[in-house]
């Protein structure tokens, strides 16, 4: 079979032709499908509502001498710290179990830092002019928001499925006003794919120039398996042992294990770290919704029980996943329209679309209702230097939904790929 490289020009508009036909029978059926953002389905929400009758007006709010009712225990209830500190696989001591969202964590973090500083800054980062993140891509987009948000600078660094180009790292740390990186280890956002050891190693050894630079490890999908539970090294140990135990922040959430927006967020750091924020958390807030905390804890009962919640949230999953898999793989295979991404774990699939493709692709779908991702969304600034990353995520529709949303995707892909072809 040709790929659409090797055809013809008449080739290629015999394939259009009938690409287009098929392209607006789907859009006569008037279709309003998303694969825009990785919500967990239905399903998956259900798995927890048992959780909701954990608690009631009969029940023993203490944790310990600590009633979870009332203020104070800035920290976090100790059963929740353990909970999740087993989770993050760090020490209860390092932790800090916050509200219900791990993100708003990340931007009150950064946010204290530009104001007040962080434990090693001579002063706030306000003060230390224009400041830099670096910023693996694809990437997360709400990372990405925060820094252009806050006037912060983002250096993209190109990002495989093992982790993120180290000597462009390594050089870019040499300038004392990258003051920060994130990464997202394990699942990747959005490839799917893990950090390897050495990866892991390099981050936690690196010898930044600016005494305050801080790793932003988002661990949003630790325990998010789909086809394959990939052992990563913990960045945060890992940082200890290499005499950086300041270095990194790692962060967490129940966000995509209980109920969206209505779980658990927790943060990681060095013991130092922790009394450093403790004292800053004092003037932010008197405590924490700790009746949610505690909720966590009597329906998980330990990390164990986080695990056995994530195996069914796998069965609902991997169907889904296989859904766009083997649609990529039966429509564009040896056609050169593109190449995708098998996630081991997380909530998305890579499509990699040929140069100057991807903001078409994602036209045609929008223009036959299928929302998708933005085109450059995974990338600062929303720019794509090769307009070809998408992200497609299959957690939230139903395997019926999926496989015409896809189809319509794998229609656009072909279109695009070959009116990029007839410009040339």
């Amino acid at each position: 079979m040709k790929t659409y490289n090797e055809m013809t020009a008449e080739e290629l508009q015999q394939q259009k032709e009938l690409l287009i036909k098929r392209y607006k029978e789907y859009q006569d059926m008037h279709l309003n499908l998303s694969m825009a953002r990785g919500n967990p389905s239905p399903e998956q929400l259900a798995l927890t509502m048992p959780m909701l009758d954990v608690l009631n007006s009969k029940t023993d709010c203490h944790d310990g001498n600590i009633d979870a009712r009332n203020y104070g225990c800035l920290l976090g209830l100790p059963s929740a710290r353990k909970l999740f500190a087993d989770y993050m696989g760090v020490k209860p001591e390092e932790t800090i179990v916050v509200g219900n969202a791990s993100l708003n964590f990340m931007y009150d973090c950064i946010m204290r830092a530009e104001m007040v500083g962080v434990l090693g800054g001579e002063k706030p980062w306000k003060d230390c002019g224009k400041i830099k993140f670096i910023c693996p891509v694809p990437g997360y987009d709400r990372h990405f928001t925060i820094c252009e948000m806050l006037g912060i600078e983002m250096i993209p660094v190109p990002l495989s499925e093992w982790g993120p180009d180290m000597d462009m790292i390594r050089e870019l740390v040499k300038d004392p006003q990258v003051k920060g990186m994130w990464c997202v280890p394990k699942y990747t956002n959005p490839y799917g794919g893990c950090y390897s050891d050495e990866a892991i190693k390099e981050l936690a050894a690196l010898e930044p120039a600016a005494p305050d630079f801080r790793i932003f490890c988002d661990n949003a999908y630790a325990v998010h398996y789909i086809y394959k539970d990939v052992p990563v090294l913990n960045l945060l140990n890992e940082a200890k042992k290499a005499g950086h135990p300041d270095m990194v922040y790692l962060y967490g959430s129940t966000s995509k294990i209980t109920f969206a927006g209505a779980g658990v967020g927790f943060f990681a750091a060095s013991e130092a770290n922790i009394k450093f924020m403790e004292k800053q958390l004092n003037t932010e807030i008197i405590s924490w919704d700790k009746m949610n905390q505690l909720r966590h804890v009597l329906w998980f009962k330990d990390v164990n029980g986080i695990k056995a919640a994530m195996d069914k949230h796998a069965a609902l999953l991997r169907p889904r996943f296989d859904a766009v898999l083997n649609a990529l793989d039966k429509h564009l295979s040896g056609k050169g329209a593109g190449t995708w991404v098998k996630p081991d774990g997380g909530y998305f699939v890579t499509f990699i679309a040929n140069k100057g493709c991807a903001t078409r692709i994602n036209q045609l779908c929008k223009e036959c209702g299928v929302v998708m991702t933005p085109a450059g969304a995974t990338h600062p600034y929303h720019k794509d230097p090769d307009d070809s990353f998408l992200r497609i995520a299959p957690s939230f529709p139903s395997v019926h939904e999926l496989e015409q949303a896809i189809e319509i995707f794998c229609i656009a892909a072909q279109i695009a790929t070959i009116e990029v072809l007839e410009a040339k």
